[in-house]
């Protein structure tokens, strides 16, 4: 275990909620090289010292057989903008990691670079050619209420709302980042 996260009091939220339409099942039960995606996105957050731990949205039964809490989407298909205001109103902890199911190589190290780059900021987003709006570290305080606005006024998408936030985008290994969004992508 990391000691920046446990030091700052981290907590940690899977989005699991989405429609997984390109993917044609629900995506974070999916096996990855042995194990759903849920459970290794779980696992990395676990292992960087973020604790607790909860999955927003998906399957609360098959979630719990794999030992992983899942609390309600506060806005059930209004897109991962409502997941992370849910993770917001949940989280126990002043800072809290948010990333999505379908990120399964990403690690433990790549967490804690977030957690340690987020200093006074309000966001640490994670980045390899692009900036990944849904493996990042946020400072509760100061991102919900322009996120909330922003939410409230029809946005939906994360890297839309966050424009007046202090933010620092954190270089990782591309591969932290590989998105499993489709069959063809499994392989």
């Amino acid at each position: 275990m990391t000691s920046s996260a446990m030091e700052r009091r981290v907590a940690g939220a899977v989005l699991a909620g989405g429609a997984s339409r390109r993917m044609g099942t629900d995506k974070a039960y999916v096996s990855y090289d042995g194990s759903p995606m849920l459970s290794r996105v779980h696992a990395a957050l676990g292992g960087a010292g973020v604790s607790p731990i909860v999955a927003i949205g998906g399957d609360p039964e098959r979630s719990d057989e794999l030992g992983i809490e899942t609390i309600p989407d506060g806005w059930p298909g209004q897109g991962p903008l409502g997941g992370l205001l849910t993770a917001f109103a949940w989280s126990p902890h002043p800072i809290v990691v948010v990333v999505g199911c379908d990120l399964p190589e990403l690690t433990a190290a790549a967490i804690d670079i977030l957690v340690t780059s987020l200093g006074r900021r309000d966001v640490a987003i994670a980045r390899s050619d692009r900036a990944e709006p849904l493996c990042a570290v946020w400072r509760i305080e100061t991102c919900e209420p322009t996120l909330l606005a922003a939410f409230v006024s029809g946005e939906r998408a994360v890297h839309r709302s966050w424009t007046h936030l202090d933010r620092v985008e954190v270089q990782v290994d591309s591969a932290a980042l590989r998105n499993v969004n489709t069959p063809e992508s499994l392989r």
